[in-house]
């Protein structure tokens, strides 16, 4: 056995490493569930608190635990003021998701429980994560702008309450009911990136607040949270939407990845990407001026990018393509993208860190070793 060649999964890809209740992920199929609802029962019928709520718990609350859900949620919206002053002193000075990642790094401090890896102190930290991570976001997008802390308001929802510390001003329902949608297909996607290096982390017995900081960490890159500032990058690179079909077949002819295409697991399209396409569709024919054209240009790549590559290669668009633009249209910064989905996937981590602890085991992989051994060590006299 000790001379069997490994076999060696780039990315761990297709490799199972523990069973979990929270998410199925059909790539084949193009569906998506949270704990065996799909994600068009629940963005039709639900919202993001009882999404998280489901997330959490493994059932649909009642009248009365939801109410008691959105409370808690409500009574943990404050941030502390340090928090608020590191917020403003770094905000304009470092990525917002490094601003985030530190902000949330810092709560335990605040949190006489933090270190309490006991089951019902986890809970209740968890609710505290995906409460004040959505303050901390709205935060650093006022700061950004120019703008001064906003106090929430413990009478508004979980959204509503991000728009307001976000604007200062009483969102509109629509606004609020279109960005629901958008923290609810971002809450939760099984054992992506992000949720892996969380329970990386979280294996190891760090604390929750040590394990999200981790994924948030990991959620910073392009390749998996930052992907869809990559594609608005790209549709205004465009600017007129009759120059998107020349810009993406040169792209294609360049080999330049197309960001917002492609999947790791979806083999057919994004159950997601077809929700927020809907939101889309509505712009092309009711919006106007930037908001009309870029509806154009992400709706006119997405027919070519499917005429090229969808059934012959398997490659079509994901939720990334088309959450800037809605974005956008909600009145949101670029910059902030990438904190709203970890605001959104706070629900998701901490679902899944409390479930892998119920059967914890140290996650430690192995690597195929191709150097060299047994090497001599030369003196730095001898040494040329």
């Amino acid at each position: 056995m000790a001379d069997t060649e490994p076999v060696i999964n780039k990315g761990l890809e297709g490799i199972y490493f523990a069973e979990s209740s929270i998410c199925k992920v059909d790539g084949q199929a193009g569906k998506l569930y949270y704990r065996g609802y799909s994600i068009e029962e629940l963005c039709g019928n639900s919202d993001f608190s009882e999404v998280s709520y489901l997330l959490l718990n493994d059932k649909l609350p009642n009248g009365n635990e939801l109410e008691g859900f959105r409370q808690q949620l409500a009574d943990e919206r404050y941030l502390p003021k340090s928090v608020v002053d590191f917020i403003k002193e770094n905000s304009m000075r470092m990525h917002p998701m490094d601003t985030l990642r530190s902000a949330v790094s810092m709560l335990p401090a605040y949190d006489t429980e933090a270190y309490d890896n006991s089951p019902g102190s986890n809970m209740r930290k968890s609710v505290k994560l995906i409460s004040k991570s959505a303050s901390i976001a709205a935060t650093i997008g006022r700061v950004r702008s120019g703008g001064d802390y906003v106090m929430p308001d413990q009478s508004m929802g979980h959204v509503e309450s991000f728009l307001y510390m976000l604007n200062g001003r009483k969102p509109d329902p629509k606004t609020v009911k279109i960005l629901d949608v958008m923290f609810i297909v971002h809450a939760e996607h099984s054992s992506n990136a992000s949720t892996f290096g969380v329970i990386v982390a979280g294996s190891t017995l760090a604390d929750i607040y040590a394990a999200t900081t981790a994924g948030i960490a990991v959620l910073k890159g392009p390749l998996h949270g930052g992907a869809d500032e990559a594609a608005l990058e790209m549709m205004y690179n465009i600017g007129d939407p009759d120059n998107t079909e020349k810009y993406i077949e040169d792209a294609l002819a360049g080999k330049q990845k197309i960001m917002g295409f492609g999947h790791r697991v979806y083999k057919t399209y994004d159950p997601r990407a077809r929700i927020v396409k809907g939101y889309l569709e509505d712009l092309q024919t009711n919006g106007s001026g930037e908001l009309k054209n870029l509806s154009q240009i992400a709706l006119r790549a997405e027919k070519l990018m499917i005429d090229k590559l969808g059934a012959s290669k398997g490659i079509w668009p994901n939720i990334d393509f088309f959450a800037g633009p809605v974005y956008v249209s909600l009145g949101i910064q670029h910059e902030i993208f990438t904190p709203i989905f970890a605001a959104s996937r706070m629900s998701g981590w901490c679902a899944h860190m409390l479930e892998y602890w119920k059967n914890n085991r140290l996650l430690r992989p192995l690597e195929k070793y191709t150097g060299q051994v047994d090497l001599k060590y030369v003196r730095i006299e001898d040494r040329k």
